[in-house]
């Protein structure tokens, strides 16, 4: 599902919570081996028309796990497409040890970031070693096109396609009916995974490996069943 890139946490949900923190350390770790610098950027673009309470909410939040994991963060403003266009917030990216995607509106996400200056960014850091993290919507546009729910809908979004032909269904206690019926036949591996549980592949591994409270579902792909912490997926 990968090639040579620095390591990829999916995380269904729970980003910046007590309960995930360790993993957020790891990942930051994993970025500075590969001469990152140690570092936690946030990037809560899916809520970016949530308004200013949900954008206060994520960088409290965000910052309060930097304290807490003892390393600096930093919360990059980019909320519109054209922020994502600015030169001088693309180049900040570049600060990042670990890059993290918190939830909100996929649709949002990908269409502000996918082939803007941030988004070419971001595909750049975690091509070079850097750690990259996605949760809930986050993790939802790391694939070839953006899943989406609703039948009758718009044509599929485009994601970053760093992982192509992957699609991750958050949150995935809630959603198990939709994700099988809603899937489109381009889909060659779908994943649902639980809250509080992410799948993460480390940039010097081959496998993906399962971590957190809950379970990564197997739907398509491979022989459909379910993974739990510590336990592995063969890329």
């Amino acid at each position: 599902m990968t090639d040579s890139l620095g390591a990829i946490a999916l995380v269904g949900s729970g980003e910046y919570l007590p309960a995930m923190a360790t993993l957020e350390r790891d990942l930051i770790d994993d970025a500075v081996r590969r001469g990152k610098p140690r570092h936690f950027m946030q990037l809560a673009t899916a809520a970016g028309q949530e308004g200013e309470k949900s954008l206060t909410f994520w960088r409290e939040l965000g910052a309060a796990q930097g304290e807490r994991i003892g390393v600096p963060t930093s919360f990059l403003p980019v909320f519109t497409r054209e922020h994502a266009n600015d030169p001088l917030l693309a180049a900040r990216v570049a600060e990042a040890g670990l890059l993290y995607l918190s939830g909100g509106s996929p649709g949002h996400l990908a269409e502000t970031l996918v082939g803007s200056l941030v988004g070419d960014a971001i595909t750049a850091h975690v091509r070079s070693g850097g750690a990259l993290a996605g949760c809930s919507a986050g993790a939802m546009v790391l694939g070839t096109t953006v899943p989406t729910f609703r039948f009758g809908a718009r044509a599929p979004v485009a994601g970053f396609d760093l992982l192509p032909g992957l699609q991750v269904i958050p949150h995935f206690n809630r959603l198990f009916e939709l994700a099988i019926k809603g899937a489109p036949d381009s889909t060659r591996h779908l994943l649902g995974i639980e809250n509080l549980t992410a799948l993460v592949r480390w940039s010097a591994a081959t496998e993906w490996r399962v971590v957190g409270d809950g379970a990564v579902h197997l739907l398509r792909g491979a022989p459909r069943r379910q993974l739990v912490a510590g336990e592995s997926l063969a890329t």
